[in-house]
């Protein structure tokens, strides 16, 4: 938890210290009401007291009473801006984190993991800060001054108060390491909660075409029990805390009162107006140091599940990023080539590479494809140009500079990336083509158009009732899987990159779109380089360079003539989709 304190701005700090400040200023107004109560008992027992000093002595604690609600009121104000200010300050970092991670670090966590994290952990923390800076500083403060004005007062009740705090803090603590290992099992179960809910939810239509919903039901089920589960023993252990402390306390006021009736009966005459006196001041600051318990013991209900919630929010924030920013610019002599020099390539903690040694190089309007087997290590070759994982061994240059000494963002503008599930955000058709920052400018609308004609998807956007700035849902859902690979294109094009990469792009297209859309890319693009996975011969059957893969290794490059001639996996892939005589004719 004091980790995560140290991302306190100045003016939260301020804020805090406000806070502070106000609940020892309302504290100490608050003791000062049973002293005046002392004065005006004393006053009514005394004879020859005035009226006018009685209710001096009443205008005083009243007074005292409208100032500490005063400074109350502003506590909790400040409390909650302190609280939700740096929940706002912790969701903001680890976004900013998260997007800063790899894809390596991401399975690390998980997806739902980093919502939860996000989400339901930050909450517990504003949680604790809001009620702590009142709860957890005006309690120690009370019971502490509550003690020392009391402690002149008489050695039985001393003892008293003494015997029924270490009752309660037997309880807290008991009730705490217990609760404490299993807070974060909860932790834990939510994130599980949540992966099943965002799977229920992302796999929906294929849930109800195989009449699955039963089966995910029993599988929310299972997780969402065990979570139920271990709320209800959390819950149930420290419902014994409620009962605990008012037995605690009214046994205390019962006690102070017989001692009280005992002392004063053996007292005599002159003492039993001072004792009797001592017995209500004592009895209000018993109170007063019961209740600052009480608030204690709600606050170290939430302190265990906050420290747990703490801990996963700072994994995430003190986590090392394994794609570290170079420094280079991007300035450089070369433009629109990639190499790869003897790249092996392994995911971290396997024991087997997924690729291994490939060497070559692709020039300025070239056009370079990437072929073979299902699993041959394609999508995690192209992969490793925009950096989503670092290579093991060997180099990747782009314009002849290692990928790794470009600054991300000057490597990414280079780039026009189309990956193999098209991505579409909530917003307009002309939002998602314009989609982030190419380092020239605004996209403008005609450069939208023209990208969206060049990708083949004029006619189904102007179809649609607002054009270019028809509505698309999250993911997509509301076009089809062709029209949003289509859009992802059009959003690549866009940019204007030196260099495209197209990762298995065009498989959610027919033929004779497949066929057109390539024409008027290659015109469009014909100064610039172009990479492309696929497993259709028909949409590399053209490029400029072919590299066949096969376990991860190159078992051929060269054009598709030269393949069918001197490589036989190439040959077997080809003859698997084409006749032979449709192969000798391309």
């Amino acid at each position: 938890m004091f980790k995560l304190l140290k991302n306190l701005t100045k003016k939260e700090i301020i804020y805090a210290i406000i806070c502070i400040t106000l609940v020892t200023v309302h504290v100490w107004l608050e003791l000062k009401v049973p002293d005046y109560m002392s004065g005006i008992t004393q006053l009514v027992q005394t004879e020859g007291s005035k009226m006018s000093q009685i209710l001096e002595q009443g205008a005083y604690m009243l007074g005292c009473a409208l100032l500490s609600l005063i400074c109350n009121i502003v506590v909790g104000y400040f409390a909650t801006r302190v609280a939700s200010s740096f929940s706002a300050t912790l969701r903001r970092k680890i976004f900013e984190k998260v997007q800063m991670m790899g894809t390596q670090e991401i399975k690390k966590f998980s997806t739902s993991s980093l919502i939860t994290r996000t989400t339901n952990d930050v909450t517990q923390v504003e949680m604790v800060i809001g009620m702590g800076l009142q709860g957890m500083v005006k309690a120690p403060v009370m019971a502490i001054s509550a003690v020392m004005k009391i402690l002149n007062k008489g050695f039985e009740w001393s003892i008293l108060v003494a015997c029924c705090v270490s009752v309660l803090l037997f309880v807290v603590a008991t009730l705490t390491i217990i609760v404490m290992p299993r807070f974060k099992i909860v932790q834990k179960l939510i994130d599980n909660i949540n992966g099943v809910t965002r799977e229920n939810l992302s796999g929906i239509r294929v849930i109800r075409a195989f009449n699955a919903e039963k089966y995910q039901t029993k599988k929310f089920g299972k997780v969402n029990d065990k979570l139920t589960g271990m709320q209800l023993f959390n819950q149930r252990c420290f419902s014994i805390m409620d009962p605990a402390m008012y037995l605690v306390m009214h046994a205390l006021t019962l006690g102070i009162y017989v001692i009280g009736a005992v002392l004063i009966q053996e007292a005599g005459l002159p003492d039993k107006i001072t004792l009797f006196s001592n017995m209500v001041v004592f009895s209000s600051y018993g109170m007063h140091v019961i209740m600052s318990f009480l608030m204690l013991s709600m606050i170290f209900m939430m302190i265990p599940r906050a420290q747990i919630s703490a801990n996963r929010i700072n994994e995430v924030l003190v986590e090392e990023i394994s794609v570290v920013d170079g420094c280079f610019n991007g300035d450089t002599k070369e433009e629109g080539t990639v190499e790869f020099k003897n790249v092996s390539f392994k995911y971290p903690g396997a024991d087997e590479y997924v690729l291994k040694d490939i060497s070559f190089k692709v020039n300025k309007g070239e056009t370079i494809a990437f072929i073979g087997s299902t699993g041959s290590g394609k999508s995690t070759l192209i992969n490793l140009i925009p950096r989503f994982y670092d290579v093991t061994d060997g180099e990747v240059l782009v314009d002849g500079v290692n990928v790794g000494e470009y600054k991300q963002e000057a490597l990414f503008n280079k780039l026009g990336y189309v990956p193999q599930k098209a991505v579409m955000f909530t917003g307009t058709i002309s939002e998602n083509v314009s989609y982030g920052d190419n380092g020239k400018g605004k996209i403008t609308d005609e450069k939208i158009k023209e990208a969206i004609k060049v990708a083949q998807g004029k006619d189904f956007v102007e179809k649609m009732d607002n054009k270019y700035e028809s509505h698309i849902a999250r993911g997509g859902t509301n076009v089809s899987g062709g029209q949003k690979q289509r859009l992802a294109i059009a959003r690549a094009i866009a940019r204007e990159p030196e260099i495209y990469i197209f990762d298995d792009s065009f498989s959610a297209l027919d033929y004779k779109t497949d066929a057109v859309l390539r024409k008027e890319l290659r015109k469009y693009t014909k100064n610039a380089t172009c990479m492309i996975v696929a497993q259709r011969i028909g949409t590399i059957i053209n490029a400029d360079k072919i590299v066949v893969l096969n376990e991860g290794e190159c078992v051929g490059i060269g054009t598709h003539k030269e393949l069918l001639k001197k490589c036989d996996v190439y040959k077997e892939i080809a003859l698997s989709q084409l006749s032979k005589e449709e192969l000798e004719n391309a």
